[in-house]
Order: structure tokens, then C-alpha cells, then sequence
């Protein structure tokens, strides 16, 4: 059974920072150890983004296709989609390869299932969730089934037997979306699917599949090479959808078989750098320790970064000793009411705390915040004001502040924030989330350009004498 898998558009135009697309590998890697013949297609990296897609579909001949959507839109603040070029893709393959089942995954994905199946009748099943065991059950049953090649018409699938019932399986039934996980009193299951074992189970993504080195080539600011030393977040941050993608509990993987992945594309793929994918690396007492002390002592000469836990660095000098290039933060709000608001589980005392420990290493820090948050005030924004001015002189003796991130805060459908948006008025019943939708009414709706001048400014004065 011929299997392509589509990385669809994650980017709005042409970007040298590629990435390498680590959810497509890993089902590629499930595939294939389960027989299928696998195909990878990462329409990121491609320089005709879709005169590549229709030759693949042409000269492949898949009996399968999936396409995962990590993202579906640039965030940033930005107000342009990526659900208009995973149109394009989805419909594509419609006209090239009508007869072939289409399945859809990935983050962005998951973050809106019925939506995005209601607007493309052509996606005849989605997977919300992880699908490294969904997919595959999924497409031994559509071979058993005798459904490859037969599928009926498009966007009118009611004539396919009902799937078996895999937690986070949606599929198209004449028109419509349903879910096909029913629990014992044959309600929908909305949860999303998780591998069981994941951590210690975990198969390593062969890299093999996907030409590494055209990301190592065109990508030299942002490490191109993820790697996933843990899932799930037990926090319950106002906008983050971590929780819902991943679940609260976190699932590790042993830093033994961390650091033997790190060293092997290290020694036989030439990755010099790589970082770390999870919701924040330093989460787990103790684990990216372990890891840290295994690329010690096995002298493995490369560098990393991730995102890390402002009030969890008691061993910040050992991650900088272990090749950490980049502390990256993420407070999300510059004052103690921004903090609550957010349900950050923070106070600006751990901030201040964080960036003193990381200003005194010699690795760079970078920072990110969310602006006009709910509950914003002129005691907020002074504070603010304050805060930002703080980092910057904390980092000043070193210059090892990279650059303080402003951004406004991008709803997410079931989430608190969506409640907090829809109280104060900035949601009504037609507001659709599918398409970037920003939390940022009056009166502070201009308090990001503010900050960002001042940023700015402390940035300059930071190298320059003036």
C-alpha cells in the first residue's frame, strides 16, 4: 500500500528558516516499520510548492494520502491565513487524485476538526490528536475494507462502511462531520488521541525518509532539527491550547534515549544544533537534567535551546555548561495583573529571578509577551513599562538579551480567553476563530507599538553609546 504524506504550507511566503517537519517523519517511520510504502512531501522546502504536489501525485500513485496542518495561520499579529493555500492543496489532489482517500491531521488540525472537514467536504477522514497508532489502524482498515481506489464520490462519502472506532477519528458522512468514537453510552468522544506509551515507547523518527541535510543547508538562525524529549503540559494558561493538544499529563522519554538520538544525528546526520519541541524543557524535576548530564559526559560537542519555565532554572549553569545556545521565555505578561489574568501560575518576582540567573550565563535570552491583555490598566502598563526596562538592564552587562517578542493574544476556540473575549465584546456569534482573531480592544489597542518602540530603543542603547 503506497502511502504520501503532505507537510502542507506552514509559512506565507518563501522563508529561508526552514523546519523540519518532525510529525510527518514520525508517522512516516510508524508506516513504514508496519509495511507501507511511505512518501514524504514537505511543501515548505519546495521551490513550486504544487508543480511538486501534482508530480508526486503522479508519479507516486499513492493509495493514500495524508496531510498534516501544523499551522494554521502566521500568528505574530499578523492577519493572513494558511487555511486558503491548505484549500488549494486539499483540492488539488481532488482533481488529480479523485479517487484516492485524503486524511488530514496535525496541530492546526486538531484545533478545529469539524470546522475544517465541514469546509473541505473533499477530506474524507481527519485524525485530532497524535496518530502515530490512529493512522495506521486507520489505513489497515481502509485496505481491508477494499476502499482504496473505490471511494465513491467526493464530498458525498456515505456510501464507505463506518470506520472502527478510533479515539479522535472524524470522518465525512453524506456532507457532514461526525465523530466515530462513541463511549459506552454511544456519546461522541471529543478527546483527543494520545499514544498510551508514548515515552517510553518511543520510536525515533528516521530522517532517512526526508533529505535532513536541504534543511541544514537553507536554515542558519533557527535550528531546523526538533527533537521531542516530552508531551503534555500540566499548567492551564488562559490562551494555550497545549493541554487540549497534548494532554495535562506529561509523558517523558528517558534522557538515556534522548541523548542516544542527539548523538546519533550528531555523529551520522552532521546536526551540530537542535531544539528541544516541548511546552517547556526544564518542566520535569530532574529530566533535562539527566539529559544535560549525559551530553556532558559523552563530550557531544552541540548546541540547543528550547523553552523553559521561568521558576524552574536552579540548574541554569548546568544547561549553559551542556551546550544550551538560547534560553527562550515566555511569561506572556509584563505585570503581576497580567499574570493572574493569563493564569500563568507566575509573579513578576520569578521573572526578574529568571533573567537575573540567565543574564549572568553566557547565553542568550530572549523573551516573549503578550500586550493588552484582559484586565489592562494604566497601573498595568506603567508596570509593564517597567519590567521591560528592567530586562534590559539586567541583561546589559553581557548584551545576551537577543530581543523581547511583543504580540497580541490569538483566540483559541475553547479556551478561557475565547470566554474572556467573549464577555468583554470582542467575539459575537459570527466571529469565526478558524481566521486570526487577536484579543485587543480599546483602549489599549495601541499598547504593543508602544512597547515596541521602547524595546526598540533599549535595544539600540544596549550597543550603542548614545
Amino acid at each position: 500500500m503506497r502511502v504520501l504524506l503532505i507537510q502542507a504550507l506552514s509559512m506565507e511566503e518563501a522563508n529561508p528558516l526552514k523546519v523540519y517537519p518532525l510529525g510527518i517523519v514520525t508517522l512516516g517511520t510508524h508506516l513504514k516499520r508496519r509495511g507501507f510504502d511511505v512518501q514524504l512531501l514537505d511543501l515548505n522546502i519546495e521551490p513550486d510548492a504544487f508543480g511538486a504536489l501534482i508530480r508526486e501525485l503522479r508519479e507516486f500513485g499513492p493509495d493514500a494520502i495524508g496531510i498534516s496542518l501544523r499551522n494554521i495561520d502566521p500568528l505574530a499579529n499578523k492577519t493572513s491565513s494558511l487555511i486558503p493555500p491548505f484549500k488549494a492543496t486539499v483540492r488539488v489532489i481532488a482533481k488529480v487524485a479523485p479517487d484516492v482517500p485524503v486524511i488530514v491531521g496535525g496541530t492546526g488540525y486538531s484545533l478545529f476538526p469539524e470546522r475544517i472537514l465541514e469546509e473541505l467536504p473533499e477530506i474524507n477522514y481527519g485524525l485530532a490528536g497524535e496518530a502515530e497508532e490512529t493512522l495506521p489502524e486507520l489505513l489497515e482498515w481502509l485496505e481491508a475494507s477494499g476502499l482504496l481506489g473505490s471511494r465513491g464520490s467526493r464530498g458525498s462519502c456515505g456510501s464507505l462502511d463506518v470506520p472502527p472506532a478510533l479515539q479522535g477519528l472524524y470522518l465525512q458522512r453524506n456532507g457532514q462531520s461526525q465523530l466515530s468514537f462513541l463511549d459506552a453510552d454511544q456519546k461522541p468522544v471529543t478527546t483527543h488521541a494520545r499514544a498510551k506509551n508514548w515515552g517510553q515507547d518511543y520510536l525515533w523518527p528516521d530522517r532517512t525518509l526526508l533529505d535532513l541535510k536541504r534543511y541544514l543547508s537553507e536554515t542558519s538562525y533557527v535550528p531546523a532539527v526538533g527533537i521531542e524529549t516530552q508531551r503534555g503540559c500540566p499548567y492551564r494558561c488562559a490562551y494555550c491550547v497545549y493541554p487540549k493538544l497534548q494532554g495535562c499529563q506529561v509523558r517523558v522519554r528517558p534522557p538515556e534515549d534522548v541523548v542516544n538520538e542527539i548523538e546519533y544525528l550528531h555523529k551520522e546526520l552532521g546536526v551540530n544544533r537542535v531544539h528541544f519541541n516541548d511546552a517547556a524543557v526544564n518542566m520535569v524535576p530532574g529530566h533535562l537534567e539527566g539529559i544535560c548530564e549525559l551530553l556532558l559526559s559523552r563530550g557531544l560537542n552541540i548546541m540547543w535551546g528550547g523553552f523553559f519555565r521561568e521558576d524552574r532554572l536552579e540548574n541554569i549553569d548546568l544547561f549553559a555548561r551542556a551546550g544550551c545556545e538560547c534560553f527562550a521565555f515566555s511569561p506572556d505578561a509584563l505585570s503581576e495583573q497580567g499574570l493572574k489574568s493569563l493564569d500563568k501560575g507566575l509573579t513578576v518576582e520569578d521573572i526578574v529571578k529568571a533573567a537575573t540567573l540567565a543574564a549572568a550565563t553566557d547565553v542568550l535570552s530572549i523573551y516573549h509577551f503578550m500586550v493588552n491583555v484582559p484586565g489592562e490598566s494604566l497601573e498595568s502598563v506603567a508596570e509593564s513599562r517597567k519590567l521591560m526596562e528592567l530586562l534590559f538592564d539586567i541583561h546589559t552587562a553581557k548584551r545576551n538579551l537577543g530581543t523581547i517578542i511583543l504580540n497580541n493574544i490569538r483566540i483559541f476556540p475553547d479556551t478561557p480567553m475565547e470566554t474572556a473575549a467573549r464577555a468583554n465584546g470582542v467575539l459575537d456569534d459570527n466571529t469565526d476563530l478558524l481566521y486570526p482573531t487577536y484579543y485587543n480592544p480599546p483602549p489599549y489597542n495601541n499598547l504593543r507599538y508602544e512597547l515596541e518602540a521602547l524595546q526598540l530603543e533599549k535595544n539600540i542603547t544596549m550597543w550603542q553609546e548614545v
